[in-house]
């Protein structure tokens, strides 16, 4: 193993492991408070641990078709648009929220079923990151742009308007229930920044692939946005407590951080 393989499969372990950490935070507290979308945000980030743990193993044992399924399916198709649930819960409430929810479960099944049958254009080569365009035909590759780009547009918009509202001490939601509210804003507008950012860095992995190589780009996009991720979310987690009667829907503002 070269020095540049044993640093991209470091760091695709190293996002395995904050993601790990991250998915038991979560599903943590949905245990104990059974908020939604503390859930989808569980479900992302297992889908996660799944792609980044699928980068893992071929980088360190080389690519199967089963891995880059896994890869591919977990991290390309279905993991943002987890992630974009949890802020659709936030903004718009439960009703939109289970709507969304039973959508999208319907749309990971046909996802999954796609990739895991989906024929390859020709064979893997285990030493070489592979991409959908060279191993897959349009549906897949379709799937996985929807999946990402969408979504990816849901959470940043979303986060920067939470940001935004919650820094000029305005409602960031588009729903009146809630039940906590920001204790400082101005730490709950940096979360929210921090989990656009995220979202941006680990969309960031094609322009840095001409500079880094491909392997190495996803392995350093994977471990930089999911620890500005959790970084973010940590924050505006601080940045809230309960409050008994509060109307206005200022645990919005943690979209998709809470």
């Amino acid at each position: 193993m070269t020095q540049a393989d044993a640093l991209a499969t470091a760091l695709a372990a190293g996002a395995c492991l904050v993601a790990s950490a991250f998915c038991l935070l979560t599903l943590d507290r949905w245990f104990r408070r059974r908020s939604p979308h503390d859930l989808a945000w569980s479900v992302a980030m297992a889908l996660f641990v799944l792609g980044a743990g699928a980068l893992w193993w071929a980088e360190g044992r080389g690519w199967s078709s089963t891995t880059f399924r896994v890869f591919f399916l977990a991290g390309a198709v279905l993991n943002v648009a987890w992630l974009a649930l949890g802020t659709v819960y936030l903004l718009f409430g439960r009703r939109v929220g289970d709507t969304t929810r039973t959508i999208l479960l319907v749309l990971s099944g046909y996802a999954t079923g796609v990739v895991a049958t989906a024929p390859m254009k020709v064979p893997l080569d285990p030493d070489a990151f592979p991409t959908a365009k060279d191993l897959f035909g349009t549906t897949p590759r379709i799937l996985a742009a929807v999946g990402s780009g969408v979504p990816a547009m849901i959470i940043i918009v979303g986060a920067l308007w939470s940001a935004v509202r919650v820094a000029r001490g305005r409602i960031p939601a588009a729903t009146t229930s809630a039940r906590r509210a920001a204790t400082s804003p101005r730490m709950l507008a940096v979360g929210n920044l921090l989990i656009a950012a995220g979202a941006i860095i680990l969309s960031a992995s094609g322009t840095l692939a001409g500079r880094l190589g491909k392997d190495k780009a996803f392995s350093v996009t994977l471990a930089v946005g999911v620890v500005v991720l959790f970084t973010g979310f940590m924050i505006a987690s601080n940045a809230v407590g309960s409050r008994p009667r509060v109307s206005a829907a200022l645990a919005a503002a943690l979209s998709p951080s809470h």
